[in-house]
């Protein structure tokens, strides 16, 4: 098993960081890496249950991911299972994301841990995949 764990530092309140990374509306402002859109989204991180989405690349390429969110604690911590779907729908190996908000001397920080993921191969994807997307929080908090 692998773990990755980022941090990025935002000049926004905890409050404002913690909305963008839970609701709907946060969630799907950002969602994936760059050059990724969404397909499609079911995504509540505000409450217990569970959630999925679907991301296109540049090329056409679908890629489904879903889970369960399992913890919430605004505006602190939100935590989720993880698992990507195969060409055939099916769910794979299950992982744990827990998004952690702290407040900041210039805002809030953001701790992205990813935990229990299949190999060092797969962590090395999702350090890529999340540093992108933190790419794009910082986008659309600038908006």
């Amino acid at each position: 098993m692998a773990d990755v764990t980022l941090e990025r530092d935002f000049s926004v309140s905890p409050e404002r960081l913690f909305e963008v990374v839970s609701t709907p509306e946060g969630l799907a402002s950002w969602w994936g890496p760059e050059g990724v859109t969404l397909a499609d989204h079911h995504m509540n991180f505000t409450r217990i249950g569970p959630w999925q989405s679907t991301m296109v690349n540049g090329d056409g390429q679908r890629f489904k991911v879903t889970g369960r969110v399992t913890h919430v604690d605004p505006p602190k911590s939100v935590g989720l299972t993880w698992a990507w779907h195969d060409d055939a729908d099916e769910r794979g190996h299950e992982s744990h994301v827990t998004f952690t908000v702290r407040p900041h001397a210039d805002g809030a920080r953001l701790i992205v841990d990813h935990r229990g993921l299949a190999d060092d191969e797969q962590a090395g994807r999702h350090t890529e995949g999340w540093t992108s997307s933190l790419n794009k929080i910082h986008a659309a908090l600038a908006k």
